[in-house]
């Protein structure tokens, strides 16, 4: 009855576990929601007011689809600005969050024989979006004692005659792992000789807690800008999630297909939208400081809580608002046998939503958002530590 392609795909299982916790939370259940990949911050101020202006001007109708000059101009002043990047609008289209940038890009470079290289433990949407453009993904893993870096190694021997793409996330989600400059460097070095496209999902840029160097734009840009895409946001670095913005840089021939393919799916982003991003980018960024400053607070805290539990075995993450325990220990073939059976208990026993690792091709870790307060963090955070002792004295010894 269906389309072949909406066999392949599933629905993000990561949204399904927000919906079912908005669910009890609509019943007036008390629910501890550490599955959110949203921040729990409002959006700036200076932000929100640009927004209450355009509607006060009436800038309430259609854009250019690819988005307004100013925007386009603001995306090339933010790049230039953080990276060194040197980018023209030609360059630049606004998008409905960077989710679809990514697929813009997606449906435009790859298709049928193609091979697409991304890393997990990861965001699921990536898999999902290869296979929607009739591509085949290949996973290359991260490994937890590694910190969930990404490598260029295991990339690299990853490559076929087939690899038409290469997708790297960093800082990811869920680990908070980076790719380091001199690993890019060596995959850019190797996708620019063989002619294979690196696109970049950027939506955690701002979000890395320690002085590392992290130019991915500069290091791409420098060795292979005619294969190069970027793919940003201001969901997380603004706390914008629900306004629907990102962008994608690359070759303007890419930005012009995306650009028709956008025409005949969404059209342009909100207009309103649009000037509260430009007031974001443009704008004092003191606020991403000081976003940035309480998520490490809270990470280290969360840490520190968790470690009381030593079957809990945790790396700290560089970047995001994630924390990708290993709770392997508590699972059992007699019992709660996978974190998707943990997730689900803990949500209908403790009232804590978690996400299970199996939604991002890791069985044996939970994915815990600490975008919420840390008294909540706190009270969820023992809720977990006092059921997995619960399973613990039900395990053989």
């Amino acid at each position: 009855m269906l389309a072949d392609r909406t066999k392949r795909i599933c629905v993000s299982p990561t949204m399904k576990v927000a919906a079912e916790a908005l669910r009890l939370k609509a019943q007036g259940v008390d629910v501890i929601d550490f599955g959110a990949g949203e921040p729990d911050f409002p959006t700036p101020a200076h932000v929100a007011q640009a927004a209450h202006a355009a509607i006060d001007a009436n800038f309430t109708k259609y854009t250019t689809n690819s988005g307004t000059e100013e925007l386009k101009r603001a995306v090339c002043d933010r790049y230039r600005a953080d990276y060194g990047l040197e980018c023209t609008t030609g360059e630049v289209i606004a998008t409905a969050g960077g989710k679809q940038a990514l697929y813009n890009a997606a449906m435009c470079l790859f298709g049928q024989g193609d091979e697409v290289i991304t890393h997990m433990p990861g965001w699921p949407t990536l898999l999902e979006q290869i296979k929607l453009a009739d591509a085949t993904p290949v996973v290359v893993r991260t490994h937890a004692e590694d910190g969930f870096c990404v490598r260029a190694e295991p990339i690299l021997s990853a490559i076929t005659p087939r690899t038409r793409g290469i997708i790297i996330n960093s800082p990811g989600n869920p680990t908070g792992a980076l790719i380091d400059e001199e690993s890019l460097a060596a995959v850019a070095d190797e996708a620019a000789r063989r002619g294979i496209w690196i696109l970049l999902d950027l939506c955690y840029e701002k979000l890395i807690y320690d002085a590392t160097a992290h130019n991915l734009p500069g290091v791409l840009a420098r060795r292979m800008r005619d294969r190069t895409v970027l793919c940003g946001s201001a969901s997380k670095a603004y706390a914008m999630t629900g306004w629907r913005c990102g962008w994608m840089v690359g070759p303007p021939a890419l930005v012009s297909a995306c650009n028709a393919l956008q025409s005949h799916s969404t059209s342009n982003v909100c207009s309103i939208t649009q000037k509260a991003v430009v007031a974001a980018l443009n704008g004092p960024q003191a606020c991403v400081t000081e976003m940035l400053d309480e998520y490490r607070r809270r990470r280290d805290q969360v840490c520190e809580w968790l470690a009381e539990e030593p079957r809990i075995r945790l790396q700290k993450p560089a970047g995001a608002f994630y924390l990708f325990p290993d709770v392997s220990d508590f699972l059992s073939p007699d019992g709660i046998r996978t974190t998707a059976d943990l997730a689900q208990a803990l949500l209908d026993e403790q009232r804590v939503a978690i996400t299970p690792g199996e939604a991002f091709d890791a069985p044996g870790f939970i994915r815990i958002s600490y975008a919420t307060s840390m008294g909540t963090l706190e009270r969820g955070t023992e809720r977990i530590i006092e059921y997995v002792r619960t399973l613990s004295a039900t395990l053989p010894a």
